[in-house]
């Protein structure tokens, strides 16, 4: 799997970059409510996981930058933790690309004399020590090309050989072609780690070097979500030959903390949500509005059930819904059967707000703010053909429609770290320092024309190809119409906090469909589009409408929040 490559594009690194610009969130982080409990460490820096407490280090010393092109903010530099307080070790080194900010973190790990009650340790005095140094090193890749002559400055590219019993957690990195000191890192006993897994492609040199590979990777848990107990530790994963499903020769840490200490309470969670709450800008061309659901359901919504033919009216919070199970297809919600119908499907701006779900991640060093928006009605879509726009008719649209963005709060600090857009089958998660903010912390979100997926920027964005500029627009700007989360918002469910502490309302116990299942001809009219296209692109745009997702040749409404993966599990990206 490793192989020690020599890669020859410069003889020496005798130069040390400039500063690296750095990013901090437009105003400074507010001092967050205490905390009711003793133990409880939300925002207090440190974090136990058990048998061992973490520090998050997001001070770095330059150790080597990698530049094929000779433009810098195509590179990537590698560095190490500094700063790190006494008793605490490094587990790995960092890196990042040079097209942002110096913005990320590693922890730094301590062993912790007596675990927090709870904890199922069994016998803590008869475990082994949860650090220790490795025995040695394996050089993974380094510039050297295997002539007498040592390339000091270059970058040498160390793995950890851990006791048995012990999983290295990250590389170590240095200039020189000497093995770094055993103290520079430590092991952690198997049974506190968990498995991980590549995330982003960071660096690749296969393209330019075949004969000499190097790829680097940022890394995750791969048991993420709610429920997953990995906790990244923020170093990398490289490698000369490596194949996808391969398992890691690095691992992430494990929460063994039954409390989640370090999540936060709910006075601390309502904190939060009015100092980072985005507002959300519908599109000045949007005609189908956001509303609550109370307002909905008062407005003349309809329940309907498998085999009969009337409707029956919603109560305003719901409780006359069937609750829990699976959706099975026997019910579904509908729009108002008389004349209320048209109104009803633009919404009411006033009465909307946002619905909060609050839950751990990354093993509770994070914590998740779902943001949940139901807008009565879906419109139809727009297709775009180079410059072309044809409408879809009534493709693309479907009663009710829920869509959502995420906010990722650090744990150790409270600081925003990320926020998810979510955009029809998939999304992204977009740093902090990539966003527009509108007042001091309060991130921008951008909802699209008629199908409102997510955005951190206004513009056209295309599901399709936009190489070819074939797909549906989704058009996202800045407008009158908007809702500040931060003021309008809704907790709905934060399930590590206990029964009975936030009232989860009746209607998200509804499982099944909030809207009828209508099958359109769609695919017959996709298809008189392609046959009016030249010869040569018609093929690609038959592949890139087989991709497109199933809404769009269907009036299904969809199921609410709690049906959705990301409900439980990690948001796709």
């Amino acid at each position: 799997m490793f192989g020690s490559k020599c890669f020859h594009w410069r003889r020496v690194a005798d130069y040390l970059p400039s500063e690296p610009e750095t990013f901090s969130l437009p105003t400074p982080i507010p001092q967050w409510p205490e905390g009711v409990r003793i133990c409880q460490g939300f925002a207090t820096r440190r974090i136990n996981l058990g048998e061992v407490e973490v520090i998050k280090i997001t001070k770095f010393e330059f150790i080597w930058e990698f530049n094929l092109l000779q433009d810098r903010e195509k590179g990537v530099t590698f560095y190490k933790p500094v700063g790190i307080p006494d008793g605490f070790f490094s587990l790995g080194h960092y890196c990042q690309s040079n097209d942002k900010p110096l913005r990320g973190f590693v922890l730094v790990a301590r062993e912790v004399d007596l675990p927090e009650p709870g904890y199922s340790c069994i016998c803590k005095q008869d475990c082994s020590p949860a650090l220790l140094r490795p025995l040695d090193y394996t050089l993974v890749w380094s510039p050297d090309d295997g002539s007498d002559e040592n390339l000091d400055g270059g970058g040498y590219f160390w793995l950890p050989q851990p006791p048995e019993g012990y999983k290295a957690m990250g590389f170590v990195v240095t200039n020189k072609p000497d093995k770094p000191e055993l103290e520079e890192v430590r092991c952690v006993r198997a049974d506190l780690t968990d498995k991980c897994e590549t995330y982003h492609l960071i660096l690749n040199t296969n393209s330019k070097f075949p004969k000499l590979p190097f790829r680097v990777w940022n890394t995750r848990p791969s048991h993420r979500g709610m429920l997953g107990r990995g906790v990244s530790v923020g170093s990398f994963f490289c490698c000369s030959y490596w194949s996808s499903g391969e398992e890691l020769h690095v691992a992430c840490l494990k929460n063994l903390n039954p409390t989640l200490h370090a999540m936060p309470n709910l006075d601390q969670i309502h904190a939060l949500i009015r100092h980072y709450g985005p507002t959300v800008f519908f599109h000045p061309g949007e005609v189908y509005l956001p509303s609550s659901v109370s307002w909905f359901f008062k407005n003349g919504a309809l329940l309907y059930r498998k085999g009969e033919l009337i409707g029956q009216t919603i109560d305003g919070g719901g409780s006359n819904l069937p609750g829990g199970g699976t959706n099975d297809g026997e019910y579904w919600i509908d729009l108002p059967s008389d004349d209320r119908t048209e109104s009803v499907k633009h919404g009411n701006l006033e009465s909307a707000e946002l619905y909060v779900h609050v839950k751990p991640a990354l093993g509770g060093t994070f914590t998740d703010i779902v943001m949940w928006v139901f807008c009565p009605f879906n419109g139809p879509s727009t297709l775009r053909i180079g410059i072309v726009n044809l409408a879809l008719g009534k493709i693309g649209q479907h009663v009710c429609d829920w869509e959502h963005f995420t906010l990722r709060v650090s744990n150790f600090t409270g600081e925003l770290w990320s926020i998810y857009f979510s955009q029809h089958s998939g999304g992204e998660w977009v740093d902090a320092s990539d966003l527009e903010f509108i007042e001091g912390n309060k991130a921008i979100v951008y909802s699209s024309k008629s199908g409102h997926a997510s955005f951190p920027h206004p513009g056209c964005y295309i599901q399709g190809s936009t190489k070819l500029g074939i797909g549906v627009r989704n058009d996202a700007g800045r407008s009158n119409y908007s809702v500040d989360s931060s003021i309008q918002y809704e907790i709905i469910a934060a399930e590590y906090l206990g029964e009975g502490v936030v009232s989860e309302p009746c209607w998200l116990q509804y499982m099944k469909e909030w809207g009828p299942t209508i099958v359109y001809d769609s695919r017959t009219e996709l298809d008189k589009i392609i046959g009016l296209l030249p010869l040569m692109i018609r093929y690609p745009v038959e592949n890139i409408f087989d991709k497109f997702p199933m809404e769009l040749y269907g009036e299904e409404g969809p199921t609410g929040p709690k049906e959705k993966n990301n409900w439980v599990g990690d948001e796709r990206s």
